[in-house]
């Protein structure tokens, strides 16, 4: 894992499409901006997480 400090307001360019920003820093809590093309999914871990789980509880599809 690669591990970078940022102040409000820097960027991290990842590639040549993906852009993450600090927006706002207020305790133990930091908030960024993504900036990612449309076919490009940017969700929270907790989020990707369920989307996984759901896909693999969606029964498997037979063909006749």
């Amino acid at each position: 894992m690669l591990v970078l400090s940022r102040q409000r307001d820097e960027s991290i360019i990842i590639g040549d499409n993906i852009k993450i920003t600090i927006v706002d820093i207020r305790g133990d809590k930091i908030r960024i901006g993504i900036e990612a093309p449309p076919e490009v999914a940017v969700h929270r871990q907790e989020v990707y997480d369920a989307i996984q789980r759901d896909k693999q509880a969606e029964p498997t599809k037979e063909t006749e």
